[in-house]
């Protein structure tokens, strides 16, 4: 399956991808690296407004969302 960088504090998010066969690490430490997927937070805020791409992959904010639904959202974009 993809290989999925998740935030730390989405353990339930992480649980779920693994559950399902996906290979998930850590976006701490320089694990986006080779990453299909991020699935972030969204409790980060920008304030400066200024933004750094550190990766190609495509990026799911699961803010509001159930570890089901970012699952869903995961598979839809790997398709």
């Amino acid at each position: 399956m993809a290989r999925i960088a998740v935030e730390n504090s989405l353990q339930s998010v992480k649980e779920a991808l693994q559950q399902s066969g996906h290979d998930v690490v850590s976006m701490e430490g320089g694990g986006l690296e080779g990453c299909d997927c991020c699935v972030i937070s969204g409790q980060d805020k920008n304030v400066m407004g200024m933004a750094e791409t550190a990766t190609q992959a495509s990026v799911i904010n699961a803010q509001g969302m159930t570890a089901e639904e970012v699952l869903q959202q995961v598979n839809q974009r790997l398709q």
